[in-house]
């Protein structure tokens, strides 16, 4: 039998010389996803960090970490638009057992 939902955590990773009002758009365009197709049970903004190694020469992030409960497409949706998003250095999607 298909889930109808699960749990997920997901962490991004933001260029931090976006500014604040960039990254503040950024953290809520992908609040607003989360809330249109599922859940979103907490959001932890961890603020901007030294990366283990440089991306792109860039030598610190802006973290952001989700949590929330959705339909297991979302995910994927979440994870292309990621990808296609500037000023998204990284991101990790994994779902949460229960």
């Amino acid at each position: 039998m298909a889930k109808i939902s699960a749990k997920y955590e997901v962490l991004y990773i933001i260029d931090p010389n976006l500014g604040e009002e960039g990254i503040a758009a950024l953290v809520e365009k992908f609040k607003a996803m989360v809330e249109a197709e599922g859940t979103l049970t907490g959001i932890e903004e961890w603020g901007k960090r030294r990366l283990a190694y440089p991306i792109n020469d860039i030598p610190e992030g802006y973290y952001v970490l989700m949590t929330c409960e959705c339909k297991p497409e979302l995910p994927a949706e979440l994870d292309r638009v990621f990808k296609i998003t500037d000023g998204i250095l990284r991101s990790m999607i994994t779902a949460v057992e229960e």
